[in-house]
């Protein structure tokens, strides 16, 4: 008995020895040079991760965690304070810890080896306003594939926003490029011209594809912006960025399938116990929570509605469709609130993979598949309420609607044809009116169809005589911010205008109008 005893004590023992801790200080930089000096304070009850266990510091600002030879140390930003960014205006908020580096068998550079772990990892923070109202200026899928697009990205969109005031900091969706890490820094240089922080996160095609496991998989994603998954705080406000691609797919070992690693799960649960019941939780990710087939790890979404359904005040966004789509998850799957958790997947940037003919400026149109024009969201946050504005690209911040009509009828001739109303941001629940001449409103119909302005743009690559410049758009996807109306047989000769008018979700109503011919 003695002798099992014993054993058992040496195991605990030698486990005990191997394990290995990180200490640290979360300090006020008062004179900003990134090193805790003697009169600079701790700050107390700031959340710490190593990507999975969470962590406050005490009252002099020092905190503890378990570390692994592969792991990223991360301060999760408090609403009061701001963090230091580097020279591309990203964040500084995490230490890695790889004393051998990332695998060097990978095609592209992962981490250099970190050496031995310090004795203090710490982190500075700045000082900074607390505030209830505030914007966010969020991307979908930059997604350059080479040095061309990704001027196109800089020309046509990041131009757009270059200095731009009253906007707090900005975040892309992932697919920051497209298949080539070796973009990831001149894309850097490229998102710091915008001039506020700028967050990241990472996609399906940011990943190292020669990785044999999902933890490695974004070695040269983290060499360059830091941790996968990661939080911070803002205003009312608590952000949660997640990576939520499982590569190479459990199921079969090829290809990638949206979800979680159980460590990532693990570090919702913890930093969710560190946030008070009563913010509004904003989740960034890439893949969209919603199916496409069989897109999405069925057990890791309802887990992670379990988790959220303490909170009454949720969103979350993501991109890598590449079209708009407005979801609502209720208590049938697994949110547990009166009001739906709402998931927005967003328009990207790169629209359709820079498609489309040359436009101003000499980039592509890129139109949507689902006839959205390319671009970006602006998120207004007043406490824990938010309103999404999405703002066209090379287009007017109105342009929310766009009409599909004949140019000419015949009078008096019935005619298949239709009115139809492509209400981008719309919802399939939104109402949405056309009046023709100023006449009476009448309401139109909510339909899941193929945009039919793009359906024409896209045919023309295969109906004209003569090469099309610019590359052939992709096939379109069906949409359910569609609406349609019959045309009627009975309107006199000449011009006439139609007008569509919808109101979103948050009550703000958009227009649009056209014109057509009716002849003899």
């Amino acid at each position: 008995m003695k002798k099992i005893l014993l054993g058992i004590y040496v195991f605990f023992l030698a486990n005990a020895l191997q394990a290995q801790f990180v200490t640290g200080i979360v300090y006020e930089d008062g004179n900003q040079n990134g090193k805790k000096e003697r009169r600079e304070k701790g700050i107390a009850g700031v959340a710490v991760s190593n990507g999975q266990e969470v962590v406050l510091t005490d009252d002099s600002g020092k905190y503890e965690l378990p570390i692994s030879d592969d792991q990223v140390i991360f301060v999760i930003k408090p609403s009061a304070y701001n963090l230091p960014v580097d020279e591309n205006n990203l964040p500084q908020f995490f230490y890695i810890h790889k004393p051998s580096g990332s695998p060097a068998t990978y095609q592209f550079p992962g981490v250099a080896p970190t050496g031995d772990l310090p004795k203090s990892v710490d982190f500075g923070l700045l000082p900074g306003d607390e505030k209830n109202k505030f914007t966010a200026l969020i991307f979908g899928d930059p997604q350059p594939y080479s040095e061309e697009q990704l001027g196109f990205f800089d020309r046509g969109v990041v131009s757009e926003v270059v200095g731009i005031e009253g906007v707090d900091f900005g975040i892309s969706l992932g697919d920051i490029v497209g298949d080539d890490p070796d973009l990831f820094q001149p894309y850097a240089k490229v998102i710091s011209k915008v001039g506020v922080p700028w967050y990241s996160v990472m996609g399906n095609h940011d990943m190292n594809f020669d990785a044999k496991s999902d933890e490695l998989s974004d070695e040269s994603f983290t060499a360059n912006f830091g941790p996968a998954t990661y939080a911070f705080n803002h205003g009312e406000v608590h952000f949660i960025v997640l990576e939520n691609i499982l590569y190479p797919d459990p199921r079969d070992g090829l290809g990638y399938w949206g979800g979680f690693r159980p460590d990532q799960m693990a570090f919702i649960e913890n930093n969710l116990k560190t946030v008070p019941k009563d913010k509004l939780i904003v989740l960034f990710m890439h893949i969209p929570l919603f199916e496409e087939g069989d897109s999405f790890r069925d057990a890791d979404r309802e887990k992670l509605f379990e988790l959220l359904s303490d909170f009454p005040y949720t969103v979350s966004l993501s991109a890598h469709t590449h079209y708009m789509k407005q979801t609502f998850f209720g208590k049938e799957d697994g949110y547990q609130q009166a009001k739906p958790h709402h998931h927005f997947n967003i328009g990207t940037p790169s629209g359709d993979w820079y498609s489309g003919e040359m436009v101003e400026m000499g980039v592509p149109a890129s139109t949507m598949r689902d006839g959205s024009p390319n671009g970006y969201v602006f998120m207004d946050f007043d406490g824990t309420d938010y309103i999404a504005r999405y703002k066209p690209a090379k287009r007017a911040s109105d342009y929310q609607i766009e009409i599909f009509a004949p140019k000419v009828l015949k009078k008096g001739v019935r005619t298949s044809a239709a009115f139809f109303a492509n209400f981008f941001t719309g919802t399939k629940d939104d109402v949405v009116k056309l009046r023709i001449n100023k006449g009476e409103w009448k309401e139109m119909y909510n339909i899941e169809d193929y945009d039919p302005s793009y359906l024409v743009n896209m045919f023309r690559w295969d109906t004209s005589d003569k090469p099309v410049e610019g590359r052939r758009p992709s096939s379109p996807v069906r949409t359910d911010h569609l609406w349609r109306i019959g045309i009627p047989s009975d309107l006199p000769t000449g011009e006439h205008s139609i007008e569509v008018m919808a109101e979103d979700m948050y009550g703000n109503t958009h227009k649009a109008e056209k014109k057509f011919r009716v002849v003899e």
